[in-house]
């Protein structure tokens, strides 16, 4: 059965190394099929980036808008005991300049992470994370960018 929605489980994250399934893993020119089955799993084992104890609270595919079988980056957000976690991950299969970057709601702590990334730019980390705005950024360099995202609320406001 085809379905226009995707489910966060659906969501791609290579940060961790896929076990050995017996599944041959997606390459740049295997069948769209072969990606997806391979997707089914993998969104869970991404929070180990941000370290234990930390789940995940939402996924965008991004640019903002692409359907999220064609999408060029895909921004997580976590949730730990007493901080939020954030990743910018590569979807392209090749190294670009990345920006990931988060401040509280007053602007006094901020964090971040940019480069020139093949996987993933962070992990970020903020204490007092709820309504706290990130912005995240990837394109062929800092002033050629094909995602330019800011996400005011990236964790829910309590």
């Amino acid at each position: 059965m085809t379905s226009n929605t995707i489910s966060i489980q659906e969501i791609e994250s290579p940060h961790q190394p896929p076990r050995d399934t017996g599944m041959i893993l997606p390459g740049p020119r295997r069948r769209l099929d072969t990606r997806e089955a391979h997707e089914a799993n993998l969104a869970a084992r991404a929070a180990t980036v941000c370290g234990s104890g930390y789940e995940l609270n939402k996924a965008v595919p991004l640019p903002k808008g692409t359907d999220p079988k064609q999408r060029l980056g895909t921004l997580y957000t976590y949730i730990g005991k007493d901080k939020g976690c954030a990743i910018l991950d590569n979807n392209v299969g090749k190294a670009q300049y990345m920006y990931i970057g988060v401040c509280d709601t007053n602007g006094k702590h901020c964090d971040k992470d940019s480069g020139t990334f093949s996987q993933y730019a962070g992990p970020i980390y903020i204490s007092n994370f709820a309504c706290a705005p990130l912005v995240a950024k990837m394109g062929q360099s800092s002033k050629s960018l094909y995602i330019d995202y800011k996400d005011e609320y990236a964790w829910a406001c309590n």
